[in-house]
């Protein structure tokens, strides 16, 4: 069996397995090493790099959707870069490009109410050593690193706005997405159903109301986690690169 191939015969992911815990302890590993090295990683001379990373999640986000095309599998409602933690992805990218502040401000809810959690429970059919697997968590652990990075060695951080702006954003796109699904029979942001796989959307009621209780829980953590930052920030000098 191919690395590379469809079939997902010899590649059936089990959530916390052996690969899975693997990839949790290097998320915890290199978060770790982020703040550690934070004030090495603030130097300028990582520019080269931020770019290179913009590039490879430019290039494996390609070659996935080439994949699907080539297996059969792209289908408008579900390949289309939609999920949150697609557009994540995407914000990702241009924030490593352009270094411009609403990007961190818009990702960084994103990354860690929603990558965090797909790490954690991925929704995910190929195990390792699967290009789709390797795909999933390379693209979710960069959202999550690039904005620990630009949070801990470049000085950004969340404003009380940044909160209006990301719960705005969302809202704004959320017409969209539901005009979408009902076009494409598609189920983007789980709008239509929950996952089939074990997720903490288990916790928050059946449909429909599991919409509404993302849609507070959005809200509240991301107060909780923008209060908790202002509190471990305050008497903090650091200033963001970019103010727009």
């Amino acid at each position: 069996m191919e690395w590379f191939g469809h079939s997902n015969q010899d590649f059936d992911f089990d959530m916390f397995s052996a690969s899975h815990y693997t990839i949790l302890v290097i998320c915890v590993l290199v978060n770790t090493f982020i703040f550690a090295n934070r004030k090495k990683l603030s130097d300028e001379r990582w520019r080269k790099a931020e770019l290179v990373t913009a590039l490879s999640l430019i290039l494996i986000e390609i070659t996935n959707h080439l994949w699907m095309y080539k297996h059969a599998v792209w289908k408008l409602g579900r390949s289309m870069p939609l999920e949150l933690c697609n557009i994540g992805l995407l914000l990702a990218i241009g924030l490593l490009l352009t270094r411009k502040k609403i990007y961190f401000e818009l990702l960084f809810f994103i990354a860690l109410l929603g990558a965090t959690q797909a790490i954690i429970t991925p929704a995910l059919t190929y195990d390792f050593p699967h290009f789709r697997f390797f795909h999933f968590f390379y693209a979710h652990l960069m959202i999550v690193w690039v904005t620990l990075y630009f949070l801990w060695a470049k000085g950004y951080y969340p404003t009380f706005s940044s909160v209006i702006k990301v719960v705005l954003f969302i809202n704004l796109l959320l017409p969209a997405i539901l005009f979408i699904n009902k076009a494409a029979d598609g189920n983007y942001w789980f709008l239509r159903h929950k996952p089939k796989s074990p997720s903490f959307m288990d916790l928050l009621g059946p449909y429909p109301w599991y919409i509404l209780s993302l849609e507070s829980l959005l809200v509240f953590l991301s107060l909780i986690v923008w209060l908790c930052l202002r509190i471990w920030l305050k008497g903090d000098k650091r200033t963001s690169f970019s103010e727009s």
